[in-house]
């Protein structure tokens, strides 16, 4: 059977070290960011780390946030068609988390069309940016492999079961008027330098994990947090990457890791910039995903 995985542009594959994409016939359907007028394609029109220095230097945020926009209806059909037209039996879809937007329950509307011509399989990856990607990674990984779909459905869920992106974010503005955080809070969470650590949560919104009162300090919990969820898992046994907007706070994480003892195994991968029109350009954090051991059932 012919098999091909798709991704949505926000699991920043195109962003991430090169052999990626080079390895696996991997399929991208681009989200849309809107900024200075300019309606764009992630990951064709603008380079992120452009966009995130000149986000740096937006003095009122509020009034000048970038936006976001699906791909639209002809996009995703455009990509099914030509997966038929090429002899595709089968597609794996990696969609950005559906508690971020609708491009998850679009996609999956779409591909409902089709189902008569081709099968596909939506999967919510509860998440975003490189770990989003590289779920889609380990799932052309599998089909590679020979594995069979079923199989594959089950280690993605394993992962992302376990997987984790967490961080901080230096400034809240971009939070705040987002609506991350509202009302009081966002008043009172900005003036006394409340500083959260942000995750995803099981149903894939990001959310705060924890605030603590100062940046050094949220980096500190960042690295406490991490330590816990390793556990006494060994190197090899996961994936840990920085991922980064700017990179003033991501240069203060790594020095502060080390009296941690904390050693990524990964290059770091800038977050994709639909994701980083909602956090701004001072995020800094990590991406943990587990390699399932022989040892560990798949159920």
């Amino acid at each position: 059977m012919k098999r091909k995985v798709f991704c949505t542009s926000t699991g920043c594959l195109e962003y991430a070290p090169a052999r990626y994409l080079e390895q696996h016939d991997i399929g991208i359907i681009r989200v849309h960011v809107l900024f200075n007028g300019k309606d764009m394609l992630e990951g064709l029109d603008l380079d992120p780390v452009d966009f995130y220095k000149q986000l740096e230097k937006v003095d009122d945020v509020k009034n000048n946030l970038p936006k976001t926009a699906m791909p639209t209806r002809a996009e995703i059909m455009e990509h099914f068609d030509k997966a038929v037209a090429d002899g595709y039996e089968e597609l794996i879809i990696i969609a950005i988390s559906s508690g971020l937007g609708g491009t998850y329950n679009l996609i999956r509307l779409v591909a409902e069309e089709y189902k008569e011509k081709i099968k596909i399989h939506v999967i919510d990856a509860k998440i975003t940016c490189f770990a989003e990607g590289l779920l889609a990674v380990k799932a052309a990984e599998l089909i590679e492999k020979g594995v069979d779909t079923p199989t594959i459905l089950k280690e993605i869920e394993w992962i992302q079961k376990r997987m984790e992106l967490f961080g901080i974010d230096g400034r809240l503005d971009y939070l705040i008027y987002n609506g991350r955080l509202k009302g009081g809070k966002a008043f009172f969470g900005k003036m006394l330098s409340i500083c959260p650590v942000i995750h995803f949560n099981e149903v894939g919104e990001l959310v705060p994990l924890c605030s603590v009162r100062t940046q050094k300090k949220a980096l500190q919990k960042t690295c406490e947090l991490l330590k816990e969820i390793i556990g006494d898992r060994k190197s090899e046994d996961y994936i840990l990457l920085h991922l980064y907007t700017g990179t003033s706070v991501v240069d203060q994480l790594v020095e502060i890791e080390k009296d941690y003892g904390i050693e990524t195994n990964h290059e770091r991968v800038i977050m994709s910039p639909v994701s980083g029109c909602h956090n701004g350009p001072w995020l800094a954090g990590y991406i943990y995903v587990p390699i399932r051991r022989d040892s560990e059932p798949l159920e």
